[in-house]
């Protein structure tokens, strides 16, 4: 196994689970907002202020490029990574793509009151979160290799079961 890359709504717990998961792998972990974040030396609300979201993802689509050509890495992308056509190939070419999944009601519970997330900067985050799940739970689903659900479960718990799904999917 070379990579393995994270896609899902915000809120499922793709940073933390990433951490426990190359801990657990033994790889390098990188989250690719933060990596933009460094890169850029500005945090992703600014960037989202200045240049809007398709600046944001122009960046995205850069950084993604970047880091997924490295080895032996987890990789946390950021919710939206998804939507660029680009990134998507790049993930499913280069590794292993697994979908956290988490409901609503724990993706709101887990990112209701978290300031530093723009798209959620409206008066119904709810109908916002539904809004973009639309868009992008398709190209979650098409881009896993593997699906797994965080709804209640701790970090490492869920990083043994990605795990254990890894092991599966390469042996089949």
């Amino acid at each position: 196994m070379e990579n393995v890359f994270l896609v899902g709504p915000m809120g499922v717990g793709k940073t933390t689970v990433g951490k426990v998961l190359a801990a657990q792998l033994d790889l390098e972990f990188y989250d690719s907002d933060r990596e933009i974040e460094e890169a850029t030396g500005a945090d992703i609300p600014w960037i989202f202020d200045v240049e809007g979201e398709a600046g944001f993802r122009l960046r995205e689509i850069r950084m993604i490029d970047q880091l997924s050509t490295k080895k032996n890495i987890v990789l946390a992308t950021g919710g939206g990574a998804v939507l660029a056509e680009e990134n998507r190939n790049w993930l499913k070419a280069r590794g292993i793509v697994v979908y956290l999944r988490a409901t609503l009601a724990q993706q709101l519970e887990r990112t209701g009151r978290d300031k530093t997330r723009p798209l959620l900067q409206t008066p119904d985050p709810v109908k916002k979160i539904k809004e973009i799940m639309e868009i992008r739970e398709p190209l979650y689903l098409d881009v896993a290799d593997i699906i797994v659900d965080t709804n209640s479960r701790n970090p490492r718990s869920v990083g043994k079961e990605v795990g254990r799904q890894i092991n599966i999917y390469l042996s089949e």
